[in-house]
């Protein structure tokens, strides 16, 4: 099996050949990653983005924050800076993605929704706006969405295999917001997106950290692949496993908070097999990767290479190369 179809496989619970993971260079990586130049949804740590975000934060090096919001009020929605994604620029490194990926699985990144959303009214306002003005809300989403079906019918003649979103929905013990106002605004906005690229013959992963047992099975009924899931423990790997396991493939590294960051050995090479044994199987269900900004999360880079070399004494011993 290629690269490629090892992903799709463990996506579909079709019996990859091995465990596919997206590790360092070093280590191998099945996928080959890629996004619009410049990105619409680009982050910065301080400078003004397409939108008029103007974003700040204590050092060079780390992401910062929005400072200053522009739209501060619902009067200034006609005159909010949208990029313009029909620019065929932008689609350059995308156009070039599937011949230079060769057999890998690529994977294209599209703009959040609702951390797009409060970037642009900031916190505080996108709260209060789900309860009082969810008409008005619900106007700015629609934005996002046509930005991403937009992205992906683009992109589909392109060898895109799957699409990568995200927004953090979790806090460390709960949901930061009511799993029936979730569904109400936010849900049907999800939908309308994995549709299309559903549509497209385009997997869907998604990232989201925290506690968010209470919408995986919403994000399964509207056809999620892959759960982009950093952090397991707040939540437990029995508990993930008894209940998604099967039914939904988890792209993750060992709990990135409290397990890679104890630098303990034992510890993560016997987690690893933990979420071997709760989370995946020889059908399919997990995707090991590592996060990427090891010291941003409080880890090293020697725990993410005995992370890495345990996930493939698994494969091997389960499969055999």
């Amino acid at each position: 099996m290629t690269s490629r179809e090892i992903v799709r496989s463990a996506l579909y619970f079709k019996s990859p050949s091995r465990l596919p993971h997206n590790f360092p260079p070093e280590y191998g990586n099945d996928f080959y990653q890629v996004e619009l130049n410049p990105p619409p949804d680009a982050r910065r740590n301080r400078g003004t983005d397409e939108w008029g975000c103007v974003w700040d934060c204590l050092s060079e090096g780390i992401l910062g924050e929005v400072a200053d919001h522009p739209l501060k009020t619902w009067d200034d929605f006609d005159k909010l800076a949208v990029p313009d994604v029909k620019q065929d620029s932008r689609y350059e490194y995308v156009k070039k993605a599937r011949q230079e990926a060769g057999d890998k699985y690529v994977l294209l990144s599209i703009s959040s929704v609702y951390e797009r959303v409060h970037f642009l009214r900031g916190v505080e306002n996108t709260w209060i706006d789900m309860l009082e003005e969810p008409e008005k809300i619900r106007m700015l989403i629609d934005v996002l969405i046509e930005m991403n079906v937009y992205i992906i019918r683009r992109c589909a003649g392109y060898g895109v295999d799957g699409i990568l979103m995200g927004d953090d929905w979790g806090l460390q013990n709960r949901l930061m917001i009511s799993p029936e106002l979730w569904r109400e605004i936010w849900k049907p906005a999800y939908k309308r997106i994995f549709d299309e690229a559903h549509n497209a013959g385009m997997d869907v992963f998604f990232h989201s950290c925290g506690y968010i047992v209470d919408i995986l099975d919403d994000f399964i009924e509207i056809g999620l692949n892959a759960i982009h899931m950093d952090q397991q423990e707040n939540m437990g790997l029995e508990l993930l496993g008894s209940r998604f396991g099967g039914r939904l493939t988890f792209y993750s590294p060992a709990d990135i908070q409290k397990i890679m960051a104890t630098g303990d050995p034992d510890k993560i090479r016997n987690y690893c097999r933990e979420m071997w044994r709760r989370l995946g199987s020889k059908k399919g269900g997990l995707i090991p990767r590592w996060y990427k900004d090891p010291a941003g999360a409080g880890h090293k880079m020697e725990s993410v290479n005995i992370m890495c070399e345990e996930f493939l004494k698994i494969s091997e011993e389960n499969f055999g190369q």
